[in-house]
């Protein structure tokens, strides 16, 4: 049951993964691929965090994962608000 539960929860989140790369190469803007990338691939990795972790040995393993998951969130909130921002102000523009 946890294997099936495992292989659910990576298939969920690398079917997230295609979605966010396929909305960075398909939306029309800068904010709305900004918007696509993040959203999506950060629930993606979460869901493979959740089946890993599953599969995980010990709780140091988990921590570990979970962990990793959270520095991602907040260097990916971090790096697309830097991007808007500068976007916004229009500093790649000479």
């Amino acid at each position: 049951m946890t294997d099936l539960l495992t292989l659910l929860l990576v298939g969920a989140g690398l079917l997230f993964y295609l979605a966010g790369s396929i909305g960075l190469l398909r939306l029309p803007d800068l904010y709305t691929r900004l918007h696509a990338l993040t959203k999506a691939d950060n629930l993606g990795l979460g869901l493979l965090v959740a089946g890993l972790a599953l599969q995980a040995e010990s709780p140091a393993a988990v921590l570990k994962l979970a962990l990793v998951w959270l520095l991602v969130l907040a260097a990916s909130g971090t790096g697309a608000h830097l991007i808007a921002r500068r976007a916004r102000r229009g500093e790649d523009r000479p």
